[in-house]
C-alpha cells in the first residue's frame, strides 16, 4: 500500500500545478458488522441501530489506523495540493447509516433470512443518500469556490506579468 501511495504522490507533485488544480482524497468508508465495538459485551451488527456512536474517537476493527497514518504522511508531504475528505472517520460514528435488512440489491430477504436479522444485514453499503452525501457536498462547493478564487487570482497576477 506505501508502494502504491508513493508512487501516487511523486505523480501528484509532479503533474499537479497548485494554481490550476486541487487534489482530492477520498478514504474509504468502514462497515460496522460487530455490535460489540460500540457497545461492549453486545453481539449483533448495524441491525436495528437507529443513533450515531457518540463516543469520541470511536475507530472500528474493520478500518486501518496504519495506512490512515500513512495516507496523512504521504499528503502532507504534498503541501497544498492535496485535501484528504476523511470519510473512514466521519462514517466511523454512523452505524445506523447502512440498509441492515431493508436492502433491494441482488435479491430480496427471504422471510427465513428475516427472521435471523443479525446474520443477514447489509452493513457495508450504505443507504442513499448515505449519511455522507451531504457533507462531502459541502466540501466539495467549498473547495471548489477556493479553486475558482486561485483560478482568478493566477489569472491576475498573468496580466500583470505582461504589463
Amino acid at each position: 500500500m506505501e508502494l502504491a501511495m508513493g508512487a501516487w504522490a511523486d505523480w501528484v507533485a509532479s503533474k499537479v500545478i497548485p494554481l490550476k488544480k486541487h487534489v482530492f482524497f477520498v478514504t474509504m468508508s468502514p462497515t460496522h458488522f460487530w455490535k460489540g465495538e460500540w457497545e461492549a459485551g453486545s453481539k449483533g451488527n448495524c441491525y436495528n441501530e437507529t443513533r450515531p456512536i457518540d463516543r469520541e474517537g470511536h475507530w472500528g476493527s474493520g478500518s486501518d489506523l496504519a495506512t490512515m497514518r500513512m495516507v496523512d504522511k504521504m499528503v502532507s508531504g504534498l503541501g497544498s495540493k492535496v485535501t484528504v475528505i476523511n470519510i473512514t472517520q466521519l462514517s466511523e460514528y454512523r452505524k445506523d447509516g447502512h440498509p441492515s435488512i431493508y436492502r433491494k440489491f441482488w435479491e430480496t430477504l427471504s422471510p427465513q433470512q428475516l427472521r435471523n436479522p443479525a446474520s443477514y444485514s447489509d452493513c457495508i453499503h450504505w443507504c442513499l443518500p448515505a449519511p455522507l452525501d451531504g457533507m462531502l457536498h459541502i466540501w466539495v462547493e467549498s473547495h471548489s469556490h477556493i479553486l475558482e478564487i486561485n483560478n482568478q487570482l493566477s489569472a491576475f497576477i498573468s496580466t500583470l506579468a505582461v504589463l
